[in-house]
């Protein structure tokens, strides 16, 4: 995030009168949260800025001129969601029907990407790709965010990029597994239904400030911090957790389909 918007929050917020926790109690924040703001190393979201811009009276300023982070190379709609996986301390990934992107494989990345009509430049995707797997970067860190992920079993089957792509991907799943540095659990297709099936949905946890959940369909995604709203998604992702296989028999699922690929591919 460029730190001229933290730098314009900091000279608002000192022309008031205000030290960082009278502005948090007023705006409903925390004070780190403030200070990683001013230091431009956190992107607000858009409750945070509007409640910023009502605790200042800076009308929408706040609010309009939040700051994107790559935005040449992620949708608008999932920048400040980009972000804020940079900083989260917890995240658990849902996925119906494609692997979640910081568990994505360059190959498998570049066949979700490659698929785009019109079609991108070879520069253009090139882009596109490395930003996806920048995002990876955060499970370097051996210990947090902690990463749980429940995949549709459709996820595993359906043959993107073709099989040896789909056995490349699958075994890196399986290996970030069995090192414990993800958990993953399968929801078997033969479940049916399960309250998470009609879109991709992310939780996100912090340590210095309230939970959010992200959920994506095609070509949308939104972000949410209303805490109602976060509550209902994490009781979703729970009543499908709970459907979803245990991790031996997941790891084993996953085991099973990576030969198939690369037995009949």
């Amino acid at each position: 995030m460029s730190n001229t918007y933290g730098t314009w929050l900091k000279a608002q917020r000192e022309a008031a009168g205000l030290t960082q926790q009278q502005l948090a109690e007023r705006a409903l924040m925390t004070r780190s949260h403030i200070s990683h703001i001013e230091a431009g190393r956190r992107m607000p979201s858009e409750e945070d800025a509007r409640r910023l811009d009502m605790a200042l009276g800076t009308g929408d300023v706040l609010t309009t001129f939040r700051p994107g982070a790559d935005k040449d190379a992620v949708a608008d709609y999932f920048a400040p969601v980009q972000h804020l996986e940079q900083q989260a301390s917890v995240i658990r990934e849902f996925a119906p029907s494609l692997v979640p992107g910081i568990l994505q494989t360059e190959t498998y990345a570049r066949a979700v990407i490659g698929r785009s009509f019109p079609s991108m430049s070879p520069t253009e995707r090139d882009r596109v790709v490395v930003a996806r797997l920048k995002r990876a970067e955060i499970l370097k860190n051996p210990v947090t965010p902690v990463v749980w992920a429940v995949l549709d079993e459709a996820v595993l089957r359906r043959p993107v990029g073709g099989a040896a792509v789909m056995a490349e991907q699958i075994d890196h799943i399986v290996a970030l597994t069995e090192s414990e540095r993800i958990r993953t659990h399968v929801i078997p297709l033969g479940l049916g239904y399960h309250p998470l099936l009609d879109g991709m949905l992310t939780l996100m946890w912090f340590d210095d400030q309230p939970p959010v959940a992200y959920s994506e369909g095609l070509r949308m995604g939104r972000l949410h911090d209303s805490p109602s709203v976060v509550e209902a998604f994490q009781g979703d992702y729970t009543l499908s957790l709970s459907d979803a296989l245990p991790l031996k028999e997941s790891l084993a699922a996953m085991k099973a389909t990576s030969k198939g690929f690369r037995d009949h591919g």
